[in-house]
C-alpha cells in the first residue's frame, strides 16, 4: 500500500533534482468507432475521445494540485489507425482527414499530444498500411498534436525492407512538408520494430489491439534524482553503484504507482502500467549523459559508455519491478539527443556520434532517438539507419526505434530548434557512403532462429 508519507519523502526530488511525473496516457480502443462511411467515421472518433478524456487533464491538474506532484504532459494513445480506417479510407488524403479529427479532438480535450496515427506492417504491407503512411507527411503538416509511428518488423516476423525502404522517403517527405519549423515534423514522427502495445511515450505511443476498451498508463522519469543520488557514492565500487541506482528508481516507481492509481480511481479507467523511463530534458541537471559522466565517464561517448548505460538501464529496471507489478512500457533509460544537454555538449564537441549512439542502442530503453541530420541526407540513407536499429531489435529481442530529422537547409554544426521538451539539438555528420541498392533489393529480412519459441 502507498501511503501519504511516501508521497512527501519525495519533496526535496521534485524541487531540487527534476522529479517529475512525465506523463499520464489514457488509451482508447476506436474499433467501435469503425465504419465504412468516412463522414460517419470522423464523427465517431471525435465523440469518443472527446466523451472518454474529458476530464483527464483536469484531473491530473487536480492529482497536481492535491499531492504537489508535478504532471508534465497528459496525452492520449489510440488505436491504429491504419486499422480503424480500413474501411473508409481509399485514399491516403482520407487518413489525412482521420489526421485532423484526431488533433481536433486532442485540441478539444487539452492533451499535450496524440499518439496512434500508427500502422503496423511488420511483416507485410497492406493497402490500409500503405495509404497511412504516404498520409503522415501532409498530416504532420497540419496538425498540432498528432504523433505518428510505423512498426516495421519484430523478432517473430522478420524485419519488412519494402516498409523500411517507404518509412526512409517518408521521413524526407516529412521534413520537406515541415522545413519552415526546422522539419518538426520528423520529431513527431518514429520507426520501431518490436514495438509494445501499452507505452506511454510519444512519439511511439498507441494504445494496443491487446489491450482493453480504456486504460490508464504512467511513465515516470527522474534522470536528476539518480544523477543527484550518485554524488554521495562517488569512487565506490560497482555493487554500491548499483544498489543507489537500484534503490532511486524503486522511489521514483512508487510515485508513479500512486498517480496512476489516483487517476485510474478518479476517472474510473482501469490502471495498465508504469513506464520508469529516465527520460531527459534540456534542463541542466535533469540529464542521462551527466548520470553516465557521474559514473566515472569524462564525455559520453568515450570507452566505457555503452557498458556504464547498459548498468543503469539494468538497475533501473529492477529496481522498477521491486516496486510495482504493473511495470511496463519501455522502462529504462532513454538517450534522445536534442532533448538532452549533456548529449547535446558531447555531440557539438564531436566525442558523441551516431554511430556511437547505434552501439549505445543494443543495451537502452529504445534506440536513436531525435537525432538531427544534415537536410541533404538521402532516403536510402534513412532507410539504412533504420534498417540497421531494426536488425538491433529484432536479434536482441527488445524495442527500438528511430526518430531521425533531416533538417533541411541546415547541414553539420547548425543547430535545430524545436522549443519545449524536444529542445534544440546539433546537425551530426551521417556516413555518405551509399547504401541504396542494398535497400532496393526490397523484401523482407526473415526472422531470426531464435524466434521460433512455440
Amino acid at each position: 500500500m502507498i501511503n501519504l508519507n511516501e508521497v512527501k519523502a519525495t519533496n526535496e526530488m521534485f524541487e531540487q533534482e527534476h522529479l517529475d511525473v512525465r506523463t499520464i496516457t489514457l488509451g482508447i480502443s476506436l474499433f467501435d468507432c469503425v465504419s465504412d462511411n468516412l463522414e460517419t467515421l470522423k464523427r465517431n472518433i471525435y465523440h469518443k475521445i472527446t466523451t472518454v478524456a474529458k476530464d483527464l487533464v483536469k484531473v491530473g491538474q487536480e492529482i497536481e494540485n492535491d499531492y504537489a506532484i508535478p504532471i508534465v504532459n497528459k496525452r492520449i494513445s489510440v488505436t491504429p489507425i491504419s486499422l480503424v480506417g480500413a474501411s473508409a479510407c481509399k485514399k491516403s488524403e482520407d487518413y489525412v482527414a482521420l489526421a485532423k479529427a484526431l488533433d481536433d479532438a486532442a485540441n478539444f480535450c487539452g492533451v499535450n499530444f496524440i499518439g496512434g496515427f500508427t500502422a503496423i506492417p511488420a511483416k507485410g504491407m497492406s493497402t490500409c498500411d500503405y495509404l497511412l503512411l504516404h498520409a503522415i507527411p501532409q498530416a504532420l503538416a497540419e496538425t498540432e498534436h498528432l504523433c505518428s509511428s510505423v512498426n516495421l518488423g519484430s523478432t517473430r516476423t522478420g524485419i519488412n525492407m519494402d516498409a523500411v525502404g517507404l518509412m526512409g522517403r517518408v521521413i524526407k517527405e516529412t521534413a520537406m512538408a515541415t522545413k519552415e519549423r526546422d522539419s518538426l515534423g520528423c520529431a513527431k514522427l518514429v520507426a520501431l520494430c518490436n514495438a509494445p502495445d501499452d507505452n506511454p511515450f510519444m512519439a511511439g505511443a498507441f494504445h494496443g489491439t491487446t489491450e482493453g476498451d480504456v486504460v490508464i498508463n504512467v511513465g515516470v522519469s527522474g534522470p536528476g534524482v539518480v544523477n543527484e543520488a550518485l554524488q554521495s557514492v562517488k569512487g565506490a565500487d560497482f555493487t554500491t553503484l548499483c544498489e543507489t541506482i537500484k534503490r532511486t528508481a524503486f522511489k521514483v516507481t512508487r510515485l508513479g504507482q500512486l498517480v496512476a492509481q489516483e487517476a485510474s480511481k478518479r476517472l474510473g479507467i482501469p490502471f495498465g502500467i508504469v513506464d520508469l523511463s529516465l527520460a531527459p530534458t534540456p534542463a541542466v541537471g535533469d540529464s542521462i549523459a551527466e548520470i553516465l559522466e557521474s559514473m566515472g565517464l569524462e564525455e559520453v561517448g568515450c570507452p566505457g559508455t555503452t557498458a556504464a548505460l547498459a548498468l543503469l538501464n539494468d538497475q533501473v529496471k529492477k529496481g522498477g519491478i521491486m516496486a510495482s507489478s504493473s511495470v511496463g512500457g519501455l522502462s529504462g533509460a532513454f538517450i534522445p539527443v536534442s532533448e538532452d544537454a549533456g548529449m547535446i555538449r558531447a555531440a557539438t564537441s564531436g566525442g558523441l556520434r551516431i554511430e556511437k549512439l547505434e552501439a549505445m542502442t543494443c543495451v537502452c530503453s529504445v534506440g536513436l532517438d531525435m537525432v538531427c541530420i544534415p537536410g541533404d541526407t538521402s532516403a536510402a540513407t534513412i532507410s539504412g539507419i533504420i534498417a540497421d536499429e531494426a536488425a538491433i531489435g529484432m536479434i536482441n529481442q527488445k524495442t527500438t526505434a528511430v526518430r531521425v530529422i533531416p533538417v533541411i537547409g541546415k547541414g553539420v554544426g547548425e543547430i535545430a530548434h524545436f522549443g519545449g521538451l524536444l529542445g534544440e539539438g546539433p546537425i551530426m555528420p551521417v556516413n555518405t557512403k551509399s547504401c541504396e541498392a542494398f535497400i532496393r533489393r526490397g523484401g523482407r529480412i526473415p526472422a531470426p532462429v531464435h524466434s521460433f519459441k512455440n
